[in-house]
């Protein structure tokens, strides 16, 4: 409870500062928005209803739906996750992970709670936007079920998306790397934001068990689909998550263990 207490200060201590400057954290929200809303557009114009219909069966608002879903995790992600991006170059070989060690604090939550991303909301907001859409197009009612659903699948989801950062960023305590070996992955995370048959069965089993990003949105959101064929994988997303988290936090664990500090 204390460690809850304590990460809990940190996001308030983050929150007044970050509220200090309202205009510019209104302009990070506006523009977090506008970047959504362009890849929306992606989507819109792609699927214009006259030269291109559907992905392979796929009609827009169902690939609207699943990218609004992805919005919605990867926004929760995005807020917590930022330090995660370039970690081995300013925890690992700037030498800020001994400050993280010298506190009596779990050093996995240190690094993810000693900033936030509230910017990301701004998606979250699209995200929210684009699935009312989408469902209103595809008669998607929700019941009590599918809204408890929805929330904890996006929970979930972002956890999947945390553990394989977490895991990555790992991978800097053995081999230090200013960038690191994130940055490609977090361009894979697109793939996961459109429905995962339109992919060849390589990429399908690559997003669904080595880099399960299809357990963010795709499997999920099947849920509130008519269609055969995912009853089972829809429903396994929060399972996904406490495997992605238990690997996550034992590769986490051993890099640790092997952290030789910068001295500086």
């Amino acid at each position: 409870m204390h460690s809850l207490k304590v990460y809990g200060l940190y996001f308030v201590q983050f929150l007044k500062a970050r509220m200090s400057y309202r205009a510019d954290f209104f302009a990070g929200l506006v523009a977090n928005m506008i970047v959504g809303v362009t890849g929306l557009l992606f989507v819109v114009f792609l699927l214009d209803g006259d030269v291109i219909t559907s992905l392979k069966g796929w009609s827009r608002e169902e690939v609207l739906f699943i990218y609004g879903y992805s919005m919605m995790a990867m926004a929760i992600f995005s807020s917590i996750a930022i330090n995660l991006y370039g970690f081995g170059d300013r925890f690992v070989i700037q030498g800020q992970f001994d400050r993280v060690l010298l506190r009596p604090l779990n050093s996995l939550c240190q690094v993810l709670f000693e900033s936030f991303n509230i910017d990301s909301f701004g998606s979250m907001i699209v995200g929210v936007a684009t699935m009312i859409y989408a469902a209103a197009e595809l008669g998607i009612t929700f019941g009590l079920f599918d809204i408890i659903w929805l929330l904890v699948s996006c929970v979930a989801g972002a956890a999947i998306l945390v553990s394989v950062f977490v895991f990555l960023s790992s991978v800097s305590f053995h081999f230090e790397d200013r960038m690191g070996i994130a940055p490609p992955f977090y361009n894979l995370i697109a793939f996961g934001r459109y429905p995962l048959p339109i992919f060849n069965k390589l990429l399908q089993f690559l997003l669904s068990w080595v880099v399960p990003f299809a357990f963010v949105a795709f499997y999920p959101a099947t849920h509130f689909f008519s269609r055969t064929g995912f009853e089972t994988l829809c429903y396994f997303t929060p399972c996904m998550a406490v495997i992605c988290l238990f690997v996550a936090w034992k590769a986490w664990q051993f890099g640790v263990a092997n952290y030789a500090s910068t001295g500086s």
